[in-house]
């Protein structure tokens, strides 16, 4: 009896052990999306690199990564990331003023992206699907079926470099738009290396892995999408309507909506440029047929930037 009862206690906190250490590992994070039938028809004529497995392993493996960014001032920053699957947070940037007296006299701000949250709704997936589509088009105007056709910029005689002193230029490489939202310039490059990888330093000095590994390529894209940068909050905050623009934002004609989404990816070249704008237009009339796909709707309507002020890089 004294054997069976000692056997019993032993399988018993064997049994513990191992339910104690099933619930403490980390768990994989997985996202449900759209279907491979609705991404296919929203990209019928889409270039084979740009496949649906690639985009739902971006999704996925982006779902795991957590980031928050810290700064004092407009432009010292610290950034923490934070692997989901493993626990681990990193502190992945720290300007080299961050901890200076001065600095911490600046206002500070900081904002945490949970990469999780990308695109929880169909609206949000018509947006994002309306700039990748304008932004790698190459066919008929107004048929809205050549989304995700080129992988990079047709002609790459720029190389899209800018002084930086955090994410710098590697000798002989170039940053030309590359990818369903275009990653143009070192700065994005090494911004979107550092929240995708943890280290700014592998899309630096390989910029075309986003033109060779079409789950980069993705990554890239629900980085942008989901990063405020700079001034700019990010395009996700603005289409779900967490971002709500200031009094002096309001003055520049700042509102929530597809517009605004415009604005920050493009605004420059686009916004505040009146209602006939090509581009505009275009992006618009890839929103609009996307939503009628998605069969949802956009009941804000905001979806010109033609009053509204560029943000200043």
């Amino acid at each position: 009896m004294k054997f069976k009862y000692f056997n019993f206690i032993a399988l018993s906190l064997l049994i513990v052990v191992l339910l104690s250490g099933f619930h403490n590992e980390k768990r994989v994070i997985t996202r449900s999306i759209i279907s491979e039938k609705e991404f296919n028809l929203c990209f019928p004529l889409r270039n084979k690199f740009y496949s649906y497995a690639a985009f739902t392993s971006a999704v996925n493996e982006m779902a795991a990564v957590k980031i928050k960014i810290e700064k004092r001032g407009d432009w010292i920053y610290k950034i923490n990331r934070t692997n989901k699957n493993t626990g681990k947070i990193t502190v992945v940037r720290q300007d080299k003023d961050w901890d200076e007296n001065w600095a911490k006299q600046k206002p500070y701000q900081s904002a945490e992206i949970d990469y999780a949250d990308f695109c929880t709704s169909k609206k949000e997936f018509s947006a994002i699907f309306a700039h990748m589509a304008h932004e790698t088009r190459n066919g008929t105007n107004n048929k809205y079926n050549d989304g995700l056709m080129l992988i990079q910029e047709l002609v790459t005689d720029s190389a899209y470099i800018s002084q930086n002193v955090i994410y710098p230029a590697v000798n002989g490489k170039k940053y030309y738009g590359r990818g369903p939202l275009q990653l143009s310039y070192n700065g994005n490059y090494g911004f979107a290396s550092d929240c995708i990888f943890g280290d700014k330093n592998i899309l630096l000095n390989n910029p075309d892995l986003v033109s060779l590994n079409a789950k980069i390529a993705f990554e890239t894209a629900i980085y942008f999408w989901m990063t405020p940068q700079s001034l700019k909050p990010s395009a996700h905050d603005v289409i779900t309507g967490k971002w709500k623009p200031t009094a002096a934002e309001n003055q520049k004609g700042y509102k929530p909506g597809f517009g605004m989404t415009i604005n920050i990816i493009n605004g420059k070249l686009e916004c505040n440029k009146g209602e006939n704008i090509p581009a505009m237009k275009d992006r618009i009339g890839f929103y609009q047929h996307f939503l009628k796909l998605f069969k949802t709707n956009d009941i804000n309507g905001m979806c010109s930037c033609a009053q509204m002020t560029p943000f200043s890089d």
